[in-house]
């Protein structure tokens, strides 16, 4: 368990290429090349271009001939040189204007063409009967009629809304009843850069669990010819970070199958139906790939519990649900598919998808254990260039009950903050820090603060440090800091030496004694209550109402458990105890809670001038290890896998762990 105690202040992997398929057969496209659904959009394209510009050739108003003003027609009448003229009124743009030809210089003719001006028309024909030039009249019927205009018009129209609106919305490029099909992602676990289980690390029981899944897609003979039947499903349910995913394409890596990639979510569309309709099509492409296994993430987002009066949203989601059912266990068969699904939230998922015959197995991925932090730090840290200094078992030791998404962001801030500093590889005071900054935030270097204020950090958290050596049944010592991070004004860090799986009633006391640590000290050096023991006011509350109500570990109930009924299952529950039993509760609390107060305040009276040397040697140095600590006040550590009085440490597994 990792104990940090903080003041407070009163204040506001594998890039995947696109996959179709056909008869059973996996064809990769190209890198680089179109997918089959655009090249029909570059035809219609094509068609349209060529559209506009066979309009354009054939526009009449675009001829190539001369064109002369009104003045210099005239003047070519006069002169005799109009060998042809006649008038045309173009039904298609509303314009009437000249054409004919005129003598050219060397005896050939020129065609030529003259815009008429409204209300010249009767002057200009008077001029031509004048000089005896005939001028017959000619309507010109357009090539393209208008509803064929509009016809081409509107094509135009539909084609850039079938392109750009219907089929982005539809599913992009699959047709227009695209939007049935799954979106499921295929992985060929043939390529060299797959996941394997030597990837996986801190989740050695999850793996063993599922090696027999891999065993089986390598050599079914060997489970078949025994009459054995493979689970069709396995749940992977764990905390968030914890791997769940990895675990699924290390089973594909190992096994070397293809491996479907689904979200649950990626179900649900705006259209009724459309779920099942790709839980069926995502059914279809694994059979055709069989055998192969099919993972489906957050899977809570469509298996959960159905309620037979529940709205039209419900009514849809359990559609969706109930194909999923089908599929898994129907009157189908879905032999060499394996669905393995990962979810967060076991307790909403419907009975009917948890028995066996669907997801037959549940497998736990939990929080990484110290051994299983180390592995997971060393895969990650083999990414990046370590110091000679790096200590990675001591990193572990400070990251309990962090998963391995934290700890892989851990070791990434590292490289951030090695590389910003300018180091060519990274020491393990970078290793803390980057922990720190993830856990707490970065330093408020700006943040301000007074010298008193530090001096007041300073003593609150040599109170809880020094307690932390002197007291033989709590966590040892790992760091103490007075640099504001966060919310928070100082750190005291105290770490098991080994993964703790059980918590004795000397524990607790000695925890109790801890926590006002930090209070007294400031009293002793000020002389004044601040807010920064607000934490630890409330750390303690907990831990003595937890020995009383939960763990049996007061003299006054003994044997007895006071939990109060959860209020969201039942709402009007009445107490599961008295008021007068609520009382004595109350009363036992404050008597744990003032007996530790008291034996804090005796043990630092009793060494003041520790107390005072550390308080000095944080306000210089302001972050200072647990070893250097204890080397400083001399007092000797604690040998790693004994209890602080030098006893075997004890597991009992049938006693869950302290949760405070």
């Amino acid at each position: 368990m990792v104990r940090c105690d903080i003041i407070t202040f009163m204040s506001e992997d594998t890039k995947e290429e696109p996959v179709t398929k056909k008869a059973g057969k996996r064809r990769a496209i190209p890198k680089g090349a179109a997918a089959p659904g655009s090249r029909s959009s570059w035809l219609i394209l094509a068609i349209v271009a060529m559209s506009f510009i066979a309009m354009r050739m054939m526009n009449p108003t675009r001829t190539p001939y001369a064109e002369l003003s009104q003045t210099e027609f005239r003047e070519c009448v006069e002169a005799g040189d109009v060998v042809r003229a006649e008038r045309v009124r173009s039904l298609e743009s509303g314009s009437t204007f000249i054409v004919g030809e005129l003598k050219g210089p060397s005896g050939n003719t020129v065609k030529f063409r003259v815009n008429l001006v409204p209300g010249e028309n009767e002057k200009l024909t008077e001029f031509l009967i004048a000089h005896g030039v005939k001028c017959p009249v000619r309507e010109e019927e357009p090539l393209i009629g208008p509803f064929l205009q509009q016809i081409i018009v509107f094509g135009v129209f539909a084609a850039l809304l079938w392109i750009f609106v219907y089929r982005k919305m539809m599913g992009g490029g699959g047709g227009p009843f695209s939007f049935g099909k799954s979106k499921a992602r295929l992985m060929d676990g043939n390529k060299k850069n797959r996941v394997t289980f030597a990837d996986v690390a801190g989740v050695d029981e999850a793996k063993e669990d599922v090696a027999e899944i891999v065993e089986f897609l390598k050599e079914p003979k060997k489970f078949t010819k025994l009459g054995a039947r493979i689970p069709r499903g396995i749940l992977l349910v764990g905390p968030p970070g914890t791997g769940k995913t990895l675990l699924a394409k290390a089973i594909a890596g190992e096994a070397g199958v293809p491996f479907y990639s689904i979200s649950g979510s990626d179900f649900e569309e705006m259209f009724v139906g459309v779920g099942a309709s790709r839980v069926r099509d995502l059914f279809e492409q694994g059979k055709k790939s069989a055998p192969c296994i099919i993972f489906i993430d957050e899977i809570d987002s469509v298996g959960q519990k159905r309620n037979a009066g529940g709205m039209m949203a419900q009514r849809v989601a359990d559609q969706t649900l109930n194909a999923m059912l089908v599929e898994m266990d129907g009157f189908g068969t879905n032999d060499g598919v394996i669905v393995i699904a990962a979810t967060n939230r076991p307790d909403i998922l419907d009975p009917a998808l948890l028995r066996p015959g669907r997801f037959d197995r549940q497998v736990n991925v939990d929080l990484p254990t110290l051994k299983g932090r180390e592995a997971i730090l060393k895969i990650h840290a083999a990414k990046v260039k370590l110091a000679p200094d790096a200590d990675l078992a001591r990193l572990a030791r400070g990251t309990g009950g962090h998963s391995g998404a934290d700890l892989a962001n851990i070791i990434n801030e590292a490289a951030l903050l090695a590389a910003r500093k300018g180091l060519d590889a990274i020491p393990h005071s970078v290793l803390e820090e980057a922990r720190d900054k993830v856990f707490w935030g970065s330093e408020r270097k700006s943040a301000g603060y007074t010298r008193r204020e530090y001096e007041t950090t300073a003593w609150h958290e040599a109170g809880h440090a020094l307690l932390q050596l002197l007291l033989p049944n709590a966590d040892p010592l790992h760091k103490v800091s007075i640099i504001p991070r966060g919310r928070a004004l100082g750190v005291t860090m105290s770490l098991p030496d080994r993964d703790v799986l059980n918590r004795t009633r000397s524990y607790f006391i000695d925890e109790l004694t801890v926590l006002p640590g930090g209070r007294i000290a400031e009293s002793m050096h000020t002389g004044e209550l601040s807010t920064g023991a607000a934490s630890d006011i409330a750390m303690a509350t907990d831990t003595a109402r937890a020995m009383v109500c939960r763990y049996g570990m007061s003299d006054a109930f003994g044997f007895q458990t006071f939990v109060e009924p959860n209020a969201f299952a039942v709402a009007e529950a009445p107490p599961a105890f008295s008021q007068r039993t609520a009382e004595a509760i109350d009363a036992e609390v404050k008597r744990l809670v003032d007996e530790g107060y008291a034996r804090a305040k005796k043990m630092l009276e009793e060494n003041r001038d520790k107390l005072e040397l550390l308080a000095t040697t944080l306000l210089e140095q302001e972050t200072m290890d647990g070893r250097d600590v204890a080397k400083l006040l001399g007092i000797p550590p604690r040998e790693d896998g004994k209890d602080g009085d030098g006893k075997d440490a004890k597991h009992d597994l049938d006693v869950p762990p302290a949760q405070n």
